[in-house]
């Protein structure tokens, strides 16, 4: 696990907003199936109502606001290219996050190739993440500052995890299919990484 940041922003005294309502799966599935033969409509339905999830949980499975944008269009630019490819054994939204979660590992992978030339100064890294916050529009600004704060601060199997089944709403079923392991395995790390953000939330307010 990832040790917490000495100094912990302000923000890290509220706790995260709950999950929002799930989208109509079945609905969006049936705009990605007419989207295969080239509807022009049922493309921009599909991509218009599934755009937010995609966003979101890419921003949060990375802890990156300032990169989410992007990863978000590669994950689209994956997508339309494999369309004709999708058979609809599983809901559309749950493919588009699969493809969105190999394009953040591969783009984790990428940068861990990169040789890194210089580290920015630690005062700018939350500074800057908080910015980009502010401008991403995300609910609440310091809600959405604390929450990416305390993802941080999780490993990456429980913070994908949490970011799916909490944030995304996904069941818990589908998140396992997903990451590909046991349905357990997922409550198992959802429910560490409730106690490990909690534990920093109380060590905040302690702190304050």
């Amino acid at each position: 696990m990832t040790s917490a940041p000495t100094t912990m922003t302000p923000a890290l005294k509220r706790a995260p907003r709950p999950a929002p309502a799930m989208r109509d799966d079945q609905q969006i599935t049936r705009w990605a199936l007419a989207a295969r033969g080239g509807d022009s409509e049922a493309i921009d339905r599909f991509v218009r109502a599934t755009h937010g999830d995609v966003w979101r949980f890419v921003a949060h499975l990375c802890a990156d606001v300032q990169g989410a944008d992007d990863l978000a269009q590669e994950t689209y630019l994956r997508a339309l290219t494999g369309l004709p490819r999708f058979a609809g054994r599983s809901y559309a939204r749950t493919w588009l996050l699969s493809i969105a979660r190999r394009v953040v590992v591969d783009r984790h992978r990428a940068a861990a190739a990169r040789p890194r030339l210089a580290d920015a100064e630690d005062w700018q890294v939350p500074a800057e993440r908080a910015q980009c916050a502010q401008q991403a529009g995300l609910p609440g600004f310091d809600d959405g500052v604390a929450l990416l704060d305390l993802l941080s601060t999780l490993d990456a199997p429980r913070r994908e995890a949490f970011v799916l089944t909490q944030v995304m709403g996904l069941p818990y079923a589908e998140a396992a299919t997903l990451v590909g392991c046991p349905i357990g395995t997922v409550r198992s790390r959802v429910a560490r990484a409730r106690e490990e953000m909690a534990g920093l939330l109380r060590t905040a307010e302690t702190a304050g």
